[in-house]
């Protein structure tokens, strides 16, 4: 069976006598406007923690901060564990790629939290939204001259699409769409960090004008465990995203992802930077 587009852009190798350092192929399968798009890059710094042999229990939080683009070219990984508690583990992670002068420039840094989960009283206070199911919702094509990285999922927008007219009539941000891997592939924690920023830029919708637009900072938060998203398999997820305040050349966007049982199971948190 063939890699998976997902696995083989995240696919790194750990370097001999180098613990937690990591090395790895920037891929033109994800690729954005100016470089990956920066759910992959998420996937990818997670994947190096998952990896680390000293890894305790499952992801609860990863903040990445895209300081600047990667290219095609092989980067370096740097996972520490610089505290770990008895259920709690703490993480700083770095991305480095070779700058112009070959020397090692930080592209990436990023934090994360992992933990052994146990049960506890729960409660949803965002229940998922009343939407139709993924089968009665069209799935939005993709043109074949468009960014490599739509082509990697499946979308089915249930609102909030992208504007039919790019001429400032924009009235809201929030969007509702079904989305999933192309081709499916069972979720995972790397999957779903990826799946957490395959939103569109919020200043689209609500200005309805195509400006340049890219993360600066994005915090997932997961809920669900590893059982669960097994559980989810390869099936949709519905996400939902919407921004709460525009102003000096930067906006934020908070999104939920939910399975299609209804479950919660990740969402997200970031800073994006728009121009005029």
């Amino acid at each position: 069976m063939p890699t998976h587009p997902l696995d083989a852009a995240t696919a790194l190798r750990a370097e001999t006598g180098a613990p937690g350092t990591f090395t790895g192929h920037g891929s033109a399968a994800y690729w954005n406007m100016v470089g990956p798009y920066g759910g992959i890059t998420a996937a990818t710094l997670l994947r190096a923690v998952l990896q680390h042999p000293q890894v305790l229990g499952e992801p609860v939080a990863l903040t990445v901060n895209y300081a600047g683009a990667l290219t095609e070219g092989p980067f370096t990984v740097q996972a520490t564990p610089v505290r770990t508690n008895r259920s709690t583990q703490h993480w700083t992670l770095s991305i480095l790629q070779a700058g112009p002068d070959g020397a090692p420039l930080v592209t990436t840094t990023a934090t994360a939290v992992t933990a052994v989960r146990r049960e506890t009283w729960r409660m949803a206070d965002v229940p998922m939204p009343d939407v139709p199911p993924p089968g009665a919702v069209p799935v939005l094509p993709v043109p074949e001259q468009g960014m490599a990285w739509l082509h990697r999922y499946e979308m089915r927008p249930i609102s909030g699409g992208l504007p039919q007219r790019w001429d400032g009539s924009g009235e809201h941000s929030r969007t509702r769409l079904w989305m999933r891997d192309a081709p499916p592939r069972p979720l995972d924690f790397c999957a779903l960090a990826a799946l957490a920023d395959a939103f569109f830029p919020r200043v689209w919708l609500r200005r309805a004008r195509r400006v340049p637009a890219g993360t600066v900072s994005i915090t997932i938060y997961f809920h669900a465990s590893g059982a669960q998203l097994r559980d989810t398999g390869a099936g949709h997820v519905l996400g939902q995203a919407s921004a709460q305040e525009f102003r000096h050349g930067f906006f934020d966007h908070t999104a939920q992802l939910w399975n299609s049982a209804g479950l919660m199971l990740a969402t997200s948190h970031q800073i994006v930077y728009f121009k005029e």
